[in-house]
């Protein structure tokens, strides 16, 4: 049995992916599989992990790119499926058959993107502020040139003035005005740029198949939750709702992009009251 510490591996899949992961909870309670955002890591999600280790057991990974986690292998090993598909084999190792899902923004697509394609692995899936991708190829293509040049941008210039940039965007205006901002800028801090750059050419909006057209198919429960400053974000997912019978929404209140950043207690009372 797992305690409430933090538990941390690395495993080898496929000579590709050297994923580092926690796990924090009791061993014999429901599995959560957490995906944190761009720039994230497993640390993420540390303090809803707190709040929810006592009732699941947890497990956090950084994905390629970002924290501990190491490729070995080309570029294409960064993208949505291969990166799912890395995962899916996580938990085959970790002999985790079915689990529950969350996941926050790039987390959250990639979160979508395995319940659409393995749907036996998951029972309820959570999704913070996400997205099944952008419709037309004219906007994936456009999307994709802004993402290319924020990855040269990443490369080529220093990452501090790089973040301030990425948090200037209205996306992030609530967030930027909470105390804790600035401790989330020192933990962003210890990310690889050139890691970053790899992860935002291959798993950013422009280079992901769109999953519009296949939330109707969509059995699996799930959880959208958004934030009440994020209207992008409110709109993308008022019609994920619409389009897909086994989606509830949830507009959390005092939060803009970042949901569980900016008001943890109901964030977390939402996504316990949908496991439970």
């Amino acid at each position: 049995m797992l305690s409430d510490e933090l538990f941390h591996h690395m495993k080898i899949f496929n000579n590709n992916y050297h994923f580092y992961y926690s796990f924090n909870g009791n061993i014999d309670r429901p599995k959560i599989l957490f995906l944190h955002g761009f720039m994230g890591n497993t640390q993420d999600f540390s303090s809803v992990i707190s709040l929810l280790a006592k009732n699941y057991c947890c497990l956090a990974v950084d994905l390629p790119g970002h924290g501990k986690t190491r490729v070995i292998g080309d570029e294409i090993c960064y993208n949505i499926s291969n990166t799912a598909r890395a995962l899916i084999r996580l938990l085959d190792d970790l002999q985790i058959d079915k689990c529950l899902l969350l996941g926050y923004s790039m987390g959250g697509r990639l979160a979508l993107y395995m319940t659409l394609h393995f749907p036996d692995r998951f029972d309820r899936v959570v999704l913070e502020s996400a997205s099944p991708g952008l419709k037309t190829k004219a906007e994936r293509s456009h999307r994709l040139q802004a993402d290319l040049q924020l990855a040269q941008n990443l490369e080529n210039s220093n990452i501090k003035e790089f973040l301030l940039n990425w948090y200037d965007r209205p996306l992030f205006q609530s967030l930027k005005n909470s105390p804790k901002f600035d401790r989330l800028i020192e933990a962003r801090l210890t990310n690889n740029p050139i890691e970053l750059a790899k992860s935002l050419r291959n798993m950013g909006t422009g280079n992901q198949p769109s999953l519009w057209e296949k939330l109707e198919q969509n059995q699996i429960p799930l959880l959208l939750l958004a934030g009440e400053y994020d209207d992008k974000f409110t709109t993308i997912n008022t019609e994920i709702a619409s389009l897909c019978p086994a989606a509830s929404l949830k507009i959390i209140p005092k939060a803009g992009h970042n949901v569980h950043f900016e008001n943890i207690d109901r964030f977390v009372a939402s996504v316990r009251q949908f496991y439970d």
